[in-house]
């Protein structure tokens, strides 16, 4: 059985100072953690906030480009962090050389075309299921392109969003399938359209919905008969 991780979201919608809280609310000890919309100051706070919590372990963290190395040592001192995904830096350059940890970073397809050079560079490739349902409906050429270069390379990582029956016109990505708020877990019902071998031994659940939603996605993603071996 893989390993599916309920997570801290930081992005507009997200309530992260909420989600903390519900860390001991529901006696959580292990969560991924998605840095991206927390700007230097804000993520400082995140770390006050989770060493008040018993939060053991953050297996998984989404790194945002201007993140320093000392906030990698962190993570990896005080919560057991092994695995670091980033945005393409054709997108996102890095502020900081985060080299030291090459081994330990995968690169994210998001909407843009994976670049082989950049993947190895890196560890291999975090795949976000929910982008690339995106582009098999939506976007054949990159989806074709970047499928290519996911079977060539290490699946570190998964990312896991709601995918919606209808598109719908987002203001940054234009048209899209992929949400980060699930409405219902029929949402997740597209992960059934990959193989086995997308689905990488440490999965998060990249949702803005609360940890407790959170946690009732995982249950039911966890009947589903696509993560055995």
């Amino acid at each position: 059985m893989k390993k599916i991780l309920v997570t801290i979201t930081t992005t507009h919608h997200s309530n992260w100072r909420k989600k903390i809280r519900e860390i001991d609310e529901l006696n959580i000890k292990e969560t991924a953690l998605f840095l991206t919309g927390l700007n230097p100051q804000e993520r400082k706070e995140c770390y006050r906030l989770l060493k008040k919590t018993a939060l053991i372990k953050i297996p998984f963290v989404h790194l945002r480009s201007d993140m320093a190395l000392w906030e990698l040592k962190f993570l990896i001192k005080n919560y057991q962090s092994k695995i670091f995904n980033i945005h393409s830096e054709i997108q996102y350059p890095l502020k900081h050389n985060l080299s030291f940890y090459s081994n330990q970073i995968y690169i994210e397809n998001t909407n843009c075309f994976l670049d082989k050079k950049e993947v190895q560079k890196w560890a291999g490739i975090c795949l976000d299921l929910s982008h690339l349902e995106d582009d098999r409906y939506l976007n054949p050429k990159r989806y074709h392109h970047n499928l290519k270069i996911i079977k060539k390379y290490p699946l570190g990582c998964n990312h896991i969003s709601a995918v919606r029956k209808k598109a719908f016109f987002h203001s940054q990505y234009g048209n899209i399938k992929s949400s980060h708020w699930i409405r219902n877990l029929a949402e997740v019902n597209y992960l059934k359209n990959f193989p086995k071998k997308f689905f990488s031994p440490v999965i998060a659940i990249e949702l803005e919905n609360s940890l407790k939603k959170q946690l009732k996605v995982k249950k039911y993603i966890e009947t589903m008969n696509i993560l055995v071996k």
